[in-house]
């Protein structure tokens, strides 16, 4: 079969080979997965470079999202256990980790639905507990973890306002459904978001980007508001000042949504039925960007690292176009 691989730490596009491999076997309480869709994630990048927390041995296979189907013809959602990841023609999986596959979305879709979802769900629901009527503050809105928040929040009965980095992107968390839409390449962020909140500030910011991001969120965040930190696409880990923290009496929640599949899997299906329910209501829908062969793997993670794409893209092992 046909495998991505990692034999040396770099960049997507120049570290990553399509190599021949031999079709896994799977063992005890495994299943062997024909993998009919396979989301990028940023994380790929950052296993392709060496910077991600987990740094799996060489050669692996990056592609931590799919739908694929079973030998047996259910359709499933699937993180596979690196070294051994989901951009490949098969993998192999644990059979009680499966989700079914929202019948409301085809492959590409599903592949998309499970861990920038779950996150954005975690983020905001468990989290920062958003409740109807809030303002949601959204950074990198036309992006795939972003998009998922965006979503969410509106699911949510929150006021969505999106940050993003140019007029193409703009259009795009337009049409996703943000109430209002700020460009941080000639808008002054803090200055729009208050002049939108009468003053007050964003109840719930949804940060994926760190650095300047989180730098302008504590500049605008509401009284008793709070910070959900997911990532740090921005390549810059920002220092909270704990005395501005005190000051304005807000919260910086962390969330790594991988624990919770460890520390409380009932939520996570839990979660998942919510999202599948949000999903045949026409309420969340993937926006998948792009859909692209086998062959262009390594092409799309290295645009997904380095922030030119929107939404999602996703890669076809087998062809798939349901």
């Amino acid at each position: 079969m046909q495998a991505w691989r990692v034999h040396r730490n770099g960049e997507p596009g120049e570290v990553m080979t399509l190599d021949e491999t031999d079709r896994p076997v799977p063992g005890e309480g495994q299943v062997l997965l024909s993998v009919r869709a396979a989301n990028i994630n940023f994380p790929d990048a950052l296993l392709c470079r060496g910077q991600y927390q987990v740094r799996p041995p060489l050669p692996f296979t990056p592609g931590v999202e799919i739908c694929g189907l079973t030998e047996d013809g259910r359709r499933v959602l699937a993180t596979p256990a690196l070294p051994n990841g989901g951009l490949a023609e098969y993998v192999v999986v644990d059979e009680a980790a499966l989700l079914p596959a929202p019948g409301a979305l085809d492959d590409a879709e599903a592949a998309a639905l499970h861990i920038g979802y779950q996150t954005g769900w975690f983020g905001l629901h468990r989290r920062a507990r958003i409740q109807p009527g809030e303002t949601l503050l959204v950074h990198a809105a036309a992006g795939g973890v972003g998009s998922a928040a965006v979503q969410l929040g509106k699911a949510a009965g929150a006021t969505v306002i999106g940050v993003v980095g140019g007029p193409e992107k703009a259009a795009v968390a337009r049409k996703l459904g943000c109430d209002l839409v700020v460009d941080r390449r000639t808008e002054d962020i803090v200055a729009t978001v208050k002049e939108a909140t009468g003053g007050r500030g964003a109840d719930v910011v949804y940060d994926p980007v760190g650095g300047d991001a989180y730098a302008k969120s504590v500049k605008c965040i509401a009284f008793e508001g709070r910070i959900v930190v997911v990532g740090f696409a921005g390549g810059t880990v920002p220092a909270p000042a704990l005395n501005h923290v005190l000051v304005k009496n807000y919260s910086v929640l962390g969330l790594h949504w991988g624990l919770y599949n460890t520390k409380d899997p009932a939520a996570v299906r839990a979660c998942h039925d919510e999202l599948t329910e949000l999903a045949a209501q026409g309420l969340v829908k993937p926006l998948v960007s792009e859909r692209v062969p086998m062959s262009a793997a390594a092409d799309a993670v290295q645009r997904v690292a380095d922030g030119t794409t929107t939404g999602r893209v996703v890669v076809l092992p087998t062809g798939s176009t349901r």
